[in-house]
């Protein structure tokens, strides 16, 4: 009896080893869940100093209950400068975490860094130079072009290995990007004031050194290794119209006062 029951179980696992499986399976899914709800709140609480328990309980159940389905298809994370469009004095890091929406438009929101409390500071759209060159000319004063920050390796994607990334920045060298900061954080410690337009460095010598190297230091990069990797991406020829501030001239927002429309 015991050799008929050896040559049975080596046919493959029987009913008792596959619930076995399926409860480990099971429980596998559980705790990942139960992980992942654990960090969620563990994060949510981090920033949760001085609300009220009432808040902090919401935002923890919140966070665990309610889907965010814009938030989850956010694919990609990119850091890099920015200058405000009428003054190259003015210059920020910018964190993007982006949703490739279209096969020719890409929409990202930009925060000041990467952690749980950083501010959201604003809004990119990047499209394909094909889409850019059909622009109205007064529209194209808005945009500004990616070559220099993919060619310098000032735009990078933390994280993201070398290989990756760089064929990544092959299709980003020819894209153009339009750019608003809702919060001038380079001033202010709130959200005041209208958005600005930003733009992006198109030479060396433009962006403050020392901004670039506390990035590099703190992200673990090398912007001259990134540049360095990405000398055979070519250069694109900058349709014209974009980066309208190297004419001398630009725009740039403002409140102004009209009349209301019933």
């Amino acid at each position: 009896m015991a050799s008929i029951q050896r040559t049975h179980c080596s046919r493959g696992p029987g009913r008792g080893t596959a619930a076995s499986i399926a409860i480990g399976a099971a429980a596998g899914v559980t705790a990942a869940v139960g992980l992942l709800v654990g960090r969620k709140a563990a994060t949510i609480s981090k920033i949760g100093k001085g609300h009220p328990l009432k808040h902090r309980a919401l935002d923890v159940a919140a966070g665990g209950m309610q889907p965010k389905y814009p938030l989850d298809a956010m694919s990609t994370y990119l850091n890099g400068f920015h200058m405000y469009a009428d003054d190259m004095g003015r210059q920020v890091e910018a964190t993007h975490f982006c949703i490739h929406l279209q096969h020719d438009l890409h929409q990202c929101v930009i925060f000041d860094r990467n952690a749980p409390d950083a501010r959201l500071i604003g809004i990119e759209y990047i499209i394909s130079e094909e889409r850019f060159r059909s622009l109205p000319e007064d529209e194209k004063r808005l945009w500004h072009s990616h070559h220099y920050e993919v060619k310098s390796g000032s735009l990078v994607a933390p994280g993201v290995p070398d290989l990756a990334e760089h064929a990544y920045c092959e299709d980003l060298v020819t894209t153009y990007g339009k750019t608003f900061h809702t919060w001038q954080y380079d001033r202010d410690d709130f959200p005041y004031g209208v958005p600005q337009l930003m733009m992006g460095f198109t030479e060396d010598g433009q962006a403050a050194d020392e901004m670039v190297q506390a990035r590099d230091e703190r992200l673990g990069i090398s912007t001259s290794g990134k540049r360095h990797n990405r000398a055979d991406i070519p250069t694109p020829e900058v349709v014209p119209g974009a980066n309208m501030w190297e004419t001398g001239r630009t725009v740039q927002t403002r409140i102004e006062e009209t009349d209301f429309k019933r």
